[in-house]
């Protein structure tokens, strides 16, 4: 080869790859954890609404979709099915009747009721393959990762 031969570029290695690490991490703990949640009627979607209604006082589905990390047509169409499930209730709002206020069912309170215990399991097994300081550090660390990373992924 001679010197001013252009360099090729190492392949991509997939399994050096942070993003694939990541990724297989959030599947084995997200698949685990539905499969818990299936027992109750939920999936991580619904569980993660029902938690922001139930433990963060959120009513509107907007602040919902931002604290679950979706988007607002995602959160409707699950709030849809949650309502047609009797987990959750729609009604206008006091103020102005084009809002909408979501409500947790007594469905609802039971569903969480029984599912929290699946979720603080799955936590746990996760926590217990680390230490208390590498749990923490994981954690900061992965805030790194979702802070520095733009909302609009196109822009990459």
């Amino acid at each position: 080869m001679s010197k001013n031969a252009p360099q090729s570029s190492p392949p991509y290695r997939l399994h050096e790859s942070l993003g694939y690490h990541l990724s297989l991490a959030s599947r084995l703990q997200e698949r685990r954890l539905e499969d818990r949640l299936r027992t109750v009627g939920l999936n991580r979607t619904t569980w993660c609404i029902l938690l922001a209604v139930a433990n963060e006082n959120l009513a509107q589905p907007s602040d919902i979709a931002r604290f679950v990390g979706i988007d607002r047509t995602a959160t409707s169409r699950a709030l849809r099915g949650m309502e047609s499930d009797g987990l959750v209730a729609r009604k206008s709002g006091q103020d102005d009747r084009r809002t909408r206020m979501i409500t947790l069912t007594d469905k609802g309170r039971r569903a969480v009721t029984q599912a929290t215990p699946y979720a603080r399991e799955n936590g746990r097994l996760l926590a217990e393959l680390l230490t208390d300081e590498e749990n923490a550090e994981l954690k900061r660390l992965l805030r790194v990762l979702i802070e520095g990373t733009p909302a609009d992924l196109s822009a990459i």
